[in-house]
């Protein structure tokens, strides 16, 4: 029993030649998270292992030497008599011992942070993402943004006339709520109709403020999560099925569940109770829920949903969403400008004010988002990757294994194969 999550064992169920490292990973993260308050996202395990961990505090080099000893007793093979996989299920543990090397190892970075080591953001993102995202100059952008002007005509700067247009797809304080539990709503049902989950799934949202970040999923355990909905700055409409999806369904909530489900629950898995944030589970679960806003609603299902469901529901002009969309459609290919902001700011080619001026030109953001994506920077830092290099390489990889022609019950199906698997990001090449 795993703090209340039963694992479903039979006679018949091997032992598990891993369970061993698999434990001391997961009390390894845990007493990383006595150094660092944001580095476990989610732990359903045993309590008494967080008590012990609280109790204890390791010191960091005795962690960093821990994880280096780890890393080589689950790289070595398994002694004779300590059983194995069934050959059908071969590959499942060899991703499964991947996995948890690769997750030591960015373990062992980030302890190696922690106790002062510098990184390159390049350097970084590979030690704890197992991928570096692409290098891209101001002339990548400047043709987005020739387009852009056209698009948006007037006076003032770019950055002002994308914003008052922008004005016009404020959900007002007052339906937000509304909104979003419709979305919600839609999101779910579409979900259900290609995945099966646990009946007692659920997830509670609240509406926070004093946040770096828009939107969190906090994974509890028992297929439960709380999402909170930071409200420090306006909403737009476009938000609404973009956070349902992505912290919910098919995103985050859902991906926590079938993890818990099908590794933790059916295989007693116990490594996947605990998620440490900078590793390069972050890049899977980034990717995925970003993706899943696109496996979940085609763009033209978005814009007839959007157009008679939620404009109407926040009180906004539905004639004018195939308008905004094109124009978010422009503005979203200057996603990976925010990657070059966090890697001039952290490489210290940039200073502060610097990155912010940057974000407003070649990534469209208003000072104050600009500021508050600075903030998430200087919390997450090289954890910006995850989005967009996430979503880019999840498509490839689900669209390759679905297939250029593939059904909507194909896509749904290979989205949620990797959705249950160990995979890696390396993996997904």
């Amino acid at each position: 029993m795993l703090a209340g999550v039963p694992v479903m064992l039979t006679a018949q169920t091997p032992v598990d030649p891993m369970r061993g490292v698999a434990e001391r990973y997961v009390k390894l993260v845990l007493a990383v998270g006595q150094h660092d308050a944001d580095y476990v996202d989610a732990f359903y395990g045993p309590a008494e292992w967080r008590t012990a961990a609280e109790a204890e505090k390791r010191p960091l080099a005795a962690i960093a030497q821990q994880a280096e000893v780890l890393e080589a007793d689950i790289a070595a093979p398994p002694k004779p008599g300590e059983g194995g996989p069934a050959p059908r299920d071969a590959e499942l543990w060899a991703l499964r011992r991947q996995y948890l090397s690769r997750q030591v190892s960015a373990l062992r970075a980030r302890v190696s942070m922690l106790l002062g080591q510098r990184l390159t953001f390049d350097e970084e993102s590979r030690a704890l993402y197992d991928a570096v995202a692409p290098t891209l100059g101001e002339a990548e952008f400047e043709q987005v943004l020739k387009q852009l002007d056209a698009r948006l005509p007037g006076d003032g700067p770019l950055i002002e006339r994308y914003d008052r247009f922008k004005q016009a797809f404020v959900i007002p304080t007052a339906r937000v709520d509304r909104v979003f539990r419709e979305a919600i709503r839609a999101c779910r049902d579409r979900t259900m109709a290609h995945v099966e989950m646990p009946p007692q799934e659920r997830f509670t949202v609240e509406y926070v403020t004093g946040k770096s970040w828009s939107g969190y999923n906090w994974y509890q355990g028992d297929y439960k999560s709380l999402i909170q909905v930071n409200t420090d700055l306006p909403i737009y409409i476009d938000r609404a099925i973009d956070l349902a999806c992505h912290e919910g369904y098919p995103g985050h909530h859902v991906y926590n569940v079938l993890l818990e489900k099908h590794l933790v629950r059916d295989r007693g898995w116990i490594e996947y109770t605990v998620y440490p944030l900078f590793s390069p589970q972050s890049l899977i679960a980034e990717g995925t829920a970003n993706f899943g806003i696109e496996v979940a609603f085609s763009a033209a299902e978005r814009v007839v949903f959007e157009r008679e469901v939620l404009f109407p529901l926040a009180g906004l002009d539905g004639k004018r969403v195939q308008e905004y969309y094109d124009v978010l459609a422009l503005v979203d290919r200057l996603s990976y400008a925010g990657n070059e902001a966090a890697r001039r700011y952290l490489d210290g080619t940039i200073d502060r004010a610097g990155a912010v001026a940057w974000l407003e030109k070649y990534a469209m953001y208003t000072a104050p988002r600009a500021e508050q994506r600075v903030k998430f920077i200087d919390q997450y830092r090289s954890y910006v990757i995850n989005y967009n290099l996430g979503k880019d390489l999840i498509r490839a990889y689900v669209t390759g294994k679905a297939g250029r022609q593939a059904s909507v019950t194909r896509l749904w199906a290979e989205f949620t194969a990797l959705l249950s698997s160990p995979r890696l990001p390396s993996g997904l090449k």
